[in-house]
């Protein structure tokens, strides 16, 4: 089992940066693939970026790539999300998610998360 605690969100200015950090305490967090979520308000939550237990595959959706980058530290137990070139609708609630093994397509697929934080909130402004 993996317990997961999310910070480093808070209030930031449009085209500014942030980095997220997502703290893990169990056994084994390198067997674990991990993602980042976000849900802004009246929606769906939405995949933002995942990384292999290795740290050797990385994936992000279409709206962060190239502006976010997610990495991990198997050591440490940390997984982050450097988030550069931040606007308006990156506001959101961020969370950090731990899957299983399972295919590349199931890395975008928030119901194959088996574990997730309690988020933290990042409000980009101008």
């Amino acid at each position: 089992q993996v317990q997961l605690v999310e910070s480093g969100g808070r209030l930031v200015q449009t085209g500014g940066s942030l980095r997220l950090s997502c703290a893990a305490s169990g056994r084994t967090f390198s067997n674990y693939n991990m993602g980042w979520f976000r849900q802004a308000p009246g929606k769906e939550r939405e995949f933002v970026a995942a990384i292999s237990f290795s740290g050797r595959n990385t994936y992000y959706a279409e709206s962060v790539n190239g502006r976010f980058t997610i990495s991990r530290d198997n050591a440490e137990k940390t997984v982050t999300l450097q988030m550069n070139s931040l606007k308006a609708e990156d506001t959101a609630v961020y969370y950090c998610a731990a899957k299983g093994a399972g295919t590349i397509s199931t890395m975008r697929m928030m119901s194959r998360y088996n574990y997730w934080g309690q988020g933290t909130q990042v409000t980009v402004s101008s």
